[in-house]
């Protein structure tokens, strides 16, 4: 699935990138285009007023974007990669193996300012001091229904709901959401002695790459400069 605010006016750089995946097509493949207005439509046929509500109050593009993927890899199954991903090779093929949930891991290294290197991450003897890690909510590839996204919903629209009047993005909708409900999803299944359900994708920079080098990245379209 795809998603941009106005599906007439995608800019023709993003627009590359999206076509670095039609390729796939060949291997059958489909691909739904959403915006606003057809989001909003989506959603209220397959959940209902509470959680197009919850899609009314997020302020940016970027936070609908986050709100939507929830909304429709766990009512429908598949994968949801964002827009300025281009695709670089074929290790989605590792995606769809089985039915497990899989997101790619990320780590901030607070010293150096700066991500650490994916090859890191799958290190058993990995630093952990200096360090913050989370999952992010590009990609996610899951079968319908799976309990994390059940729960990140969830969990999503109580905050849109709630009274805060402006809630922050990444913890509501974004990687800080899905990084809490996974995190209490697994330490639930280590207590009860239940295998994983969900993969962390250690080699996702083998399949796509973001790229940074977009117009829309310097404006309020990108939700970095939203409150200029």
């Amino acid at each position: 699935m795809r998603f941009w605010h106005d599906p007439c006016d995608v800019p023709p750089d993003v627009r590359k990138c999206l076509e670095s995946w039609d390729a796939l097509r060949d291997n059958d493949f489909s691909f739904q285009m959403f915006g606003d207005a057809s989001a909003a439509a989506y959603i209220e046929e397959r959940y209902g007023p509470r959680e197009l509500a919850a899609f009314a109050r997020c302020r940016h593009p970027a936070m609908r974007s986050d709100y939507l993927r929830m909304c429709f890899v766990l009512a429908e199954g598949g994968l949801y990669v964002d827009a300025d991903d281009v695709l670089v090779g074929d290790g989605w093929n590792d995606v769809f193996r089985d039915g497990t949930l899989k997101v790619h891991p990320l780590c901030y290294d607070v010293n150096a300012c700066g991500m650490v290197p994916d090859s890191e991450l799958r290190k058993t003897d990995l630093p952990t001091h200096g360090r913050i890690f989370y999952v992010n909510n590009n990609p996610i590839a899951a079968p319908a229904g799976h309990p994390v996204l059940r729960r990140a919903l969830e969990r999503a629209t109580n905050t849109l709901l709630g009274d805060e009047p402006a809630p922050e993005i990444q913890a509501t909708t974004g990687p800080g959401n899905l990084t809490a409900v996974l995190a209490a999803h697994a330490r639930e299944l280590q207590i009860s002695g239940t295998m994983p359900d969900f993969e962390l994708l250690l080699s996702w920079e083998a399949t796509a790459e973001p790229c940074w080098d977009l117009t829309y990245r310097s404006d309020t379209r990108n939700w970095r400069n939203m409150d200029r």
